[in-house]
């Protein structure tokens, strides 16, 4: 049988989350743990997205750990290549690199008798832990929708996440399902090469115009001369984001200019009147994931990109029909569907006391402390866990303030000599705080979206500021958790 390593934490994922909390274990002088990574590289979503024109839509100032802040004066917001770059050099000089496992994919983690977790690797390694943190982000497993005859296509056919580069676009019919951010970021350039694109709409985005790529010269001057700025700037778009973004979702103050300003965007983008009218969303603002872009409207004016809003019914050897018949001939078809948002860490068979999977008492839809910690799941922990991503902000923030919660709660366990749990007491609250704070969102009565199970459950947007949730989590876990004795443990049916 392979040994097995011990730890004192083990971490799964090496994308924003994984890196940042290994920075904070080494700040405060925990040394003994691992990052383990599927993948042959660090990087997350910005690994995985290669598709043409994948971009951030937070600045890049935001869009950075605080302690270490970009300072780059030339880019407002960065393309997947300069996040790459940013979380290959910021794990470089933290110093993480000796603490990375790539191609190292998790498949399973018990919680065992002992009070600790046991984690097995497709590669037959084997870890133990005092702690394990779930590090692998909401947006990893991409969602294709199943359609009918989709295994009579004989062109090519792949998710927007997993780009396949063998492909060349140019002078070939492309059909791209889907009008998200992934969608209206790769048609511009899909359409420039491409002999035609055909997009397939279902329900039609609210999109906001995005400033400029870089900042101009007045800025970059001040950035450049004024090294405070950079600090000061972060700052504005901080608080700004919460002032201006944060009410969108509770139909506030902000709902209606926000409104406003993307109807005129798409009444300045698209003459046509009918192609305006099939691209105008029929609900609330902030329902689904706004879309920032510049360029997508004019792509779907181009001669050579045609919208389609009637439903598809089958893929054929050719191409994909739709409902009133017509068959639409596609060479190559890219799906722009997202993810499963909504499974978090499936297909990972995770045990936690008494045997129980996560998956079964997750069968209604995903709930956790904070979106970090789980009842009966002791010492474990999640970064970008249910109920805790940033629909108006940054979730690089979101994941430093969880990281901070964290490790404080792994010194904490590391301290008493034993594993600790979210006090029942404690879970309860919250999950009052939480159903009444999502109640006042527009999420669970608005239309369908990657935020909600199939059954309607809200479970992945964070339904307050970026600020409330830095005040919530700043209190010290040992309000909240509780040590686990070996007799909760007895009954546990490790794997």
């Amino acid at each position: 049988m392979t040994e097995v390593t011990d730890l004192d934490v083990v971490v799964v994922g090496a994308g924003f989350g994984g890196i940042g909390l290994g920075v904070e274990l080494l700040r405060v002088g925990i040394t003994r743990f691992l990052i383990l990574e599927k993948a042959s590289e660090l990087g997350g979503v910005w690994r995985d997205n290669t598709y043409p024109g994948c971009a951030c839509d937070v600045p890049s100032h935001l869009y950075s750990f605080s302690f270490a802040p970009y300072t780059d004066s030339t880019i407002r917001y960065p393309d997947r290549r300069d996040i790459q770059e940013y979380l290959r050099s910021t794990a470089i000089k933290c110093g993480l690199q000796r603490h990375l496992r790539l191609n190292t994919p998790v498949t399973a983690a018990s919680f065992g008798e002992d009070g600790r977790w046991l984690v097995t690797t497709s590669t037959g390694d084997r870890y133990t832990a005092g702690s394990l943190v779930w590090t692998v982000g909401q947006l990893h497993r991409p969602h294709i929708p199943a359609l009918a005859g989709r295994e009579l296509f004989q062109g090519r056919a792949f998710h927007s996440a997993r780009w396949d580069h063998t492909v060349s676009i140019t002078g070939r019919n492309i059909a791209v399902i889907g009008t998200g951010s992934s969608a209206a970021q790769m048609v511009p350039h899909l359409a420039r090469d491409a002999a035609k694109v055909t997009v397939f709409q279902r329900t039609p985005a609210w999109v906001l115009p995005k400033p400029a790529r870089r900042f101009g010269p007045v800025a970059r001057w001040v950035l450049e001369h004024i090294p405070a700025m950079h600090a000061i700037y972060r700052k504005a778009i901080y608080y700004g984001a919460d002032l201006v973004l944060s009410p969108v979702m509770t139909a506030g103050w902000t709902a209606h200019p926000a409104r406003w300003v993307a109807r005129a965007h798409l009444r300045l983008s698209v003459p046509d009147p009918q192609l305006r009218a099939r691209l105008t969303p029929r609900y609330r603002i902030g329902e689904k994931r706004i879309v920032l872009d510049n360029d997508f409207y004019r792509a779907l004016c181009r001669p050579n990109v045609e919208l389609v809003t009637e439903p598809i019914t089958e893929l054929t050897s050719s191409g994909l029909r739709c409902a009133d018949s017509r068959l639409h001939p596609a060479d190559v078809i890219v799906f722009a569907t997202g993810f499963r948002a909504s499974e978090f860490l499936a297909p990972i068979e995770v045990r936690g006391r008494d045997g129980v999977l996560l998956s079964q008492q997750w069968a209604k839809g995903a709930s956790a402390f904070y979106g970090l910690a789980v009842p009966g799941f002791p010492s474990m922990w999640m970064l970008a866990g249910p109920n805790s991503f940033s629909a108006s902000g940054s979730n690089p923030t979101i994941k430093e303030f969880q990281a901070r919660y964290v490790v404080r709660g792994i010194q904490q366990s590391m301290r008493l000599g034993a594993a600790i749990e979210v006090s029942p007491s404690a879970m309860h609250s919250y999950q009052q705080w939480m159903d009444d704070a999502m109640a006042g969102t527009i999420w669970p009565t608005g239309v369908d979206s990657w935020y909600k199970t199939a059954s309607g459950k809200v479970t992945n947007p964070w339904p307050a500021t970026n600020r409330a949730f830095d005040r919530m989590t700043k209190h010290h876990p040992a309000t909240d958790f509780e040590p686990v004795t070996a007799a909760d443990t007895s009954c546990t049916g490790a794997a």
